[in-house]
């Protein structure tokens, strides 16, 4: 079976592992994938990420984070463009997430960026997810 929103998947299998409290979390391999999580690692919503090669496609596996007495550092996770309604935005219209306290992540022209990130350089583009 062919899966339509493979972005989705991901925030999904992260959500779920932050609510159930698991250490990792296994999700198979894209370019933007690896972009997304780079950006939660230097945000610092996740410990860190390993690529393993299975072979076939690949793994990412990410160690998630959590504050002393295992309180989730991500509060929430939400995606915002879908494969049947594509949100894009201008450089002026770059969302804020709960006044600059969360992050959106922005698929632009020069690549998969943070939304501090798309206003320091003047760019709109795609906006992917929200996670504060």
């Amino acid at each position: 079976m062919t899966m339509t929103d493979p972005v989705a998947d991901m925030l999904t299998r992260i959500r779920n592992a932050n609510i159930a409290g698991h250490k990792t979390v296994d999700v198979p391999v894209s370019k933007m994938k690896k972009s997304i999580a780079s950006i939660l690692k230097e945000e610092g919503y996740i410990e860190d990420f390993q690529i393993n090669d299975d072979g076939v496609q690949g793994v990412i596996t990410i160690q998630m984070k959590y504050a002393p007495g295992k309180e989730r550092v991500i509060s929430g996770l939400r995606k915002i463009s879908k494969p049947g309604l594509r949100v894009h935005v201008q450089a002026q219209d770059v969302p804020k997430v709960l006044g600059g306290l969360g992050i959106a992540i922005i698929s632009t022209s020069r690549g998969v960026i943070s939304d501090k990130e798309a206003r320091r350089i003047g760019v709109g583009g795609e906006v992917i997810c929200y996670v504060w």
